[in-house]
């Protein structure tokens, strides 16, 4: 059951099960755990500008004086889980998450969904297995 909308941090972990019940875990506990991280760093990159150097790929020219959308402030990601999608080379992070925008509006229980593609059957030299598709 999830929590009646503005109950605020206290119904994040309700969301979290939610999420987790509905959508069983299918990928390698690494995996997750990296799409997980890097999913949450683009979406905060993406709503309140902070990291967006870190993902030039997915944010061209991010230093042009393009204004966040949301406060970094008041910004949280209530519930994540990533999950295959579809293929065995294809994941989405599914993310639900609340912020309160430029013009003082809070929303909780936002929903974006950022999906991956594996690089290569295993990491090189460190770097990432899995890259961030083009939002459409």
């Amino acid at each position: 059951m999830l929590p009646p909308r503005g109950e605020g941090a206290v119904g994040d972990r309700a969301i979290q099960q939610a999420l987790e019940t509905a959508w069983p875990a299918d990928l390698p506990a690494g995996d997750e755990r990296w799409l997980l991280a890097a999913g949450r760093a683009l979406l905060r990159a993406d709503a309140t500008g902070t990291g967006r150097g870190k993902w030039p790929e997915v944010f061209p020219g991010s230093g042009r004086g393009l204004a966040p959308a949301f406060s970094t402030a008041r910004f949280r990601i209530q519930a994540a889980i990533a999950r295959r999608d579809g293929r065995p080379d294809r994941t989405v992070v599914h993310l639900v998450w609340a912020g309160t925008d430029r013009g003082g509006t809070h929303t909780e229980g936002r929903i974006t969904d950022l999906h991956f593609t594996r690089t290569t059957p295993t990491r090189k030299k460190g770097g990432p297995a899995w890259i961030p598709q083009p939002r459409t």
